[in-house]
């Protein structure tokens, strides 16, 4: 599994000529309503073992999380389960807040 930092992620972001990776957030859905990268996808971490089906194989996803553990528990699973394009988010989207997007809110 790849990592990535929330500054790299945000120039691939903006990358016009690079594929888009699938953002997947894997908190809660009020985690997700407080804050949260604009295009992800909500998945909840204890959903994903009933949902992973439903994501594409082909595409780089990048789990996110408050701070990276529970994505990276997600992103370990989905490895596990055939998926070859993990990143994890370092730092999850509290870092994105403090270094890409600072009027984000926090909690």
């Amino acid at each position: 599994m790849q990592q990535i930092t929330a500054p790299d992620l945000a120039l691939w972001l903006e990358e016009v000529q690079k594929n888009k990776p699938l953002l997947l957030d894997v908190r809660e859905p009020w985690e997700y309503e407080t804050c949260h990268i604009p295009g992800s996808q909500l998945m909840p971490m204890q959903s994903v073992p009933l949902r992973f089906e439903e994501l594409d194989h082909e595409l780089e996803i990048v789990c996110i999380c408050h701070h990276g553990g529970r994505s990276m528990q997600v992103a370990h699973f989905l490895e596990r389960n055939g998926f070859k394009k993990i990143i994890n988010l370092t730092g999850g989207v509290h870092a994105w807040a403090l270094q890409v997007e600072p009027n984000m809110p926090t909690y």
